[in-house]
């Protein structure tokens, strides 16, 4: 069963009762989305330049894709982001969820709506391709330069925490590319040395010590 919870900074998460797992922290989904991902990857890969790829393993509630979004029009940033998600949310969840009344926004509804497996301009300078498939089966069609790894724990998902699909990950990203996971366990670290990363510990969002930040090098 799929439940809708507000976290502590107001911000709603998922909860998947048969895998006893949320979708964010319980300390702030918008928090935790906005440090890991916005602040150590966007802000920090764009300043490399504000044209990149991007690609998500989760689209989950869809606040990463929307996060970045806000980023990118209010930066000019050009941006041609992919996200992969198995068990895309049912309409009467993504329906309710409060991302757009906390981030002042109009497009989240939007984003949910827009098609699998195909490619959709969704303002000037932001395109967004939603992939309905497993990460084991998802072939990359082109070179990635930064990637927000989402995917379930190490727990729940120990599949997608592999040395063989973190080098897929590797692989498929251009010299430099950017790697932000939420996941500090000492276990994903040296996996993903073991890929071909280099890999940097920095300090988490609230509740959480430390993410890591994988740089292809």
């Amino acid at each position: 069963m799929i439940e809708l919870i507000v976290t502590k900074d107001g911000s709603h998460t998922i909860f998947d009762s048969e895998l006893g797992v949320w979708h964010h922290s319980v300390n702030g989904a918008l928090q935790e989305s906005t440090r890991i991902f916005i602040e150590l990857g966007l802000l920090e890969k764009a300043r490399e330049g504000k044209e990149m790829k991007i690609f998500e393993m989760g689209f989950g509630t869809g606040l990463n894709v929307l996060l970045t979004l806000i980023e990118a029009r209010k930066h000019n940033y050009y941006i041609d982001y992919t996200t992969l998600e198995a068990f895309p949310l049912p309409e009467e969840k993504y329906e309710a969820l409060n991302y757009d009344l906390l981030l002042d926004s109009n497009v989240l509804q939007q984003l949910h709506q827009l098609s699998w497996n195909q490619k959709h301009d969704v303002m000037n300078g932001f395109s967004l391709t939603k992939i309905q498939n497993d990460l084991l089966e998802y072939r990359f069609a082109q070179k990635m330069d930064l990637v927000y790894f989402d995917a379930y724990s190490p727990n729940t998902q120990p599949e997608l925490w592999t040395e063989e699909v973190f080098r897929k990950i590797y692989d498929a990203m251009n010299i430099g590319g950017v790697l932000m996971t939420y996941c500090s366990k000492t276990v994903v670290r040296k996996t993903l040395l073991a890929a071909g990363f280099n890999v940097e510990k920095h300090p988490g969002p609230r509740g959480k010590r430390e993410v890591l930040r994988a740089i292809k090098v």
